[in-house]
């Protein structure tokens, strides 16, 4: 067989032309703060204007998927395949959950499906970018009281279906005590330490993430005594 010679694709960068008010009014320097759009409960439908306000945004693709073991088990991965049947034969669609954030109070969890793998990852990163939120740090635990904002200021429950997580308040230096997937998403929300229990099917890895997330948006929900708001951090720790 003869070697084709493959020609590398190289990336255009295309201009963002913003298509909603939103995006027309970051794109024109209007709004530069991506607090005030979240604490206005703004509708973000362009990725482009997450990527212009928040520059240091990372991404992590979380392990949803599970491939074929020779024994029955399988080895995690970031993808997960789905199969149809027709008259062609059998189509897979291959679906992807990431997450981003700034690892300073701001987090958002997205999802994308196609037909190949580089769409979905693409999909799943750019609505994780319309997704995001802030969310509320403290030291809620009684073992620390050092009054920064390396855990979270109380106990918060998230459910998905059969999951159930509970995240708890963790003194300072005890880390990440949670599942790995978990863990992806509260490093990028700032959150370094915190304890966690679970109950349900939590190897039904897209239930445990969402149930982790809505245990975030939890926080925001809480009404707090006027008194300790000065020892909890809405959003990014100025």
């Amino acid at each position: 067989m003869k070697r084709r010679d493959v020609k590398r694709r190289e990336e255009v960068q295309v201009e963002w032309i913003p298509r909603t008010q939103l995006g027309k009014k970051v794109k024109a320097g209007e709004l530069t703060d991506i607090n005030a759009i979240l604490s206005n409960n703004m509708i973000i439908r362009e990725p482009e204007i997450t990527e212009t306000l928040i520059p240091n945004l990372s991404t992590e693709l979380l392990l949803v998927g599970q491939a074929k073991g020779k024994f029955g088990g399988g080895q995690r991965r970031i993808y997960r395949v789905t199969q149809k049947t027709t008259k062609d034969g059998k189509t897979p669609k291959f679906a992807c959950t990431a997450v981003v954030g700034n690892q300073d109070g701001i987090v958002g969890v997205g999802s994308g499906s196609g037909k190949e793998t580089v769409p979905a990852r693409d999909k799943s990163i750019k609505d994780a970018k319309k997704n995001i939120f802030r969310i509320r740090r403290g030291c809620g635990s009684w073992e620390c009281g050092c009054g920064e904002s390396h855990s979270i200021p109380y106990a918060v429950t998230g459910k998905s279906s059969s999951v159930i997580i509970k995240l708890l308040p963790a003194p300072k230096g005890i880390g990440l005590c949670v599942n790995d997937e978990c863990k992806k998403i509260l490093k990028l929300a700032g959150i370094k330490d915190v304890w966690s229990k679970t109950k349900g099917k939590t190897d039904s890895r897209v239930n445990l993430v969402k149930a982790c997330i809505k245990a975030l948006r939890n926080l925001n929900k809480f009404h707090t005594n006027p008194k300790h708001l000065s020892n909890i951090v809405e959003g990014a720790d100025k």
